[in-house]
C-alpha cells in the first residue's frame, strides 16, 4: 500500500490505509534502526510529516480528529528534533564546502565542518534520554493508530471532492500569503511558513496523483525541489544564528568570518532560487486550482 488516496476506492479505506502505513513506518524505523538511532529519528520525522499532511488534506471531514492528532504528532516530533538540528548544521557546512569559491575558503570550511561535527557529537552524548524519547514516540504512534482505527472518514464521492477542494484552496491561499511576505519582509519565519505549505503541496500531489498522473507527478517533483531549496536556505539561517550565538566555537580564528561570508553568498542565491521556483509552483489562483482538483477527482472516479 503506497502513500495515495485512489478515486476508485472507498475513501475511508484509503485514508485508514495510508495513515496506518506511515505510522507503521515510524514504529519500524524507531524499532529496527538499521543505520542507528539518529538516522532512525530522521526517518521517523519524515513519515510524521506525511501523516500530518494527510490529516490536513482531510481535515474538514474530521476536524477534531485532525486537530488532536496534529498536536500529538507535532509534539512527538519536537521531542526528537534536538540532535537532528545539529546534524543539519553539519550538512549545511558541507554544502558550503562543496560550493567553495576558493582554496582558502574550502580549507576554512573544512575546519568548520570538523568544529560542527564535534559540536553535534557532544550534543548527542549529552542527550542521554534519546532512547527514552524513542520509546515514548513508539507508544504515541500506537495510540495514534488506535485513534485512527476508531475514526470513520466515510464520505460520498461529491462530499469528498468538496473536502479536497476546500483543503486545496486553503493551502494555496496560505502559500500565496507566505510568498508575498517573503518578498515584502524576507524574515526566516515567512520562509519557514512557505516551506511548510510547499511540503503540503508536494505531499498532497503525491496523495492524489492518480487523478491526473503525469501532471500531478510533475507538480509533485517541482514542489519537492522547492522544499529542498527552502530547507537549504533555512539551514543556512540556523547556521548563521549558531555562529553568532556561539562564537567561541571558532577560537577567534578567521574561519568564522569566512563562514559568515559564505553563508551570506549562498543564502542570497538560495533565496532567489526559492522565490523563482515558488512563483511557478504556486502560479495558479488557489480558488481555480481547487475547482480543478474537485473536477478531476469526480472524473477519475467515473
Amino acid at each position: 500500500m503506497s502513500y495515495r488516496i485512489r478515486p476508485d476506492r472507498a475513501f475511508d479505506d484509503e485514508v485508514q490505509a495510508a495513515a496506518a502505513q506511515q505510522l507503521g513506518k515510524v514504529v519500524a524505523a524507531l524499532t529496527d534502526r538499521p543505520e542507528g538511532l539518529h538516522e532512525a529519528v530522521h526517518t521517523a520525522r519524515k513519515h510524521i510529516k506525511r501523516i500530518r499532511a494527510l490529516y490536513r488534506l482531510i481535515a474538514r471531514r474530521a476536524p477534531e480528529f485532525q486537530q488532536q492528532q496534529n498536536d500529538r504528532l507535532r509534539e512527538m516530533a519536537q521531542t526528537l528534533s534536538g540532535v537532528r538540528d545539529a546534524t543539519a548544521l553539519v550538512e549545511a557546512a558541507r554544502y558550503l564546502h562543496e560550493t567553495a569559491t576558493s582554496e582558502d575558503e574550502a580549507q576554512a570550511l573544512a575546519r568548520v565542518i570538523d568544529v560542527l561535527t564535534t559540536r553535534r557529537d557532544r550534543l548527542s552524548a549529552e542527550e542521554t534520554d534519546l532512547e527514552e524519547k524513542a520509546e515514548k514516540a513508539i507508544a504515541t504512534c500506537r495510540e495514534a493508530l488506535d485513534a485512527l482505527k476508531a475514526t470513520s472518514f466515510g464520505s460520498g464521492r461529491r462530499a469528498t471532492a468538496r473536502i479536497f477542494q476546500k483543503s486545496w484552496r486553503k493551502t494555496g491561499r496560505k502559500a500565496t500569503v507566505a510568498l508575498c511576505e517573503c518578498h515584502a519582509e524576507g524574515h526566516s519565519d515567512h520562509f519557514h511558513e512557505l516551506r511548510k505549505r510547499s511540503q503540503d503541496c508536494w505531499m498532497h500531489h503525491a496523495l492524489l496523483r492518480d487523478i491526473w498522473p503525469a501532471a500531478m507527478h510533475a507538480k509533485q517533483l517541482e514542489a519537492k525541489e522547492l522544499v529542498d531549496i527552502l530547507g537549504r536556505y533555512l539551514d543556512l539561517s540556523m547556521l548563521s544564528e549558531v555562529t553568532d550565538r556561539e562564537p567561541h566555537l571558532f577560537n577567534g580564528s578567521d574561519d568564522r568570518a569566512r563562514l559568515l561570508e559564505a553563508i551570506i553568498s549562498r543564502q542570497q542565491a538560495a533565496r532567489q532560487d526559492a522565490l523563482t521556483k515558488a512563483r511557478w509552483v504556486f502560479v495558479d489562483e488557489p480558488k481555480q486550482e481547487a475547482r480543478t482538483i474537485k473536477r478531476l477527482w469526480l472524473e477519475a472516479g467515473d
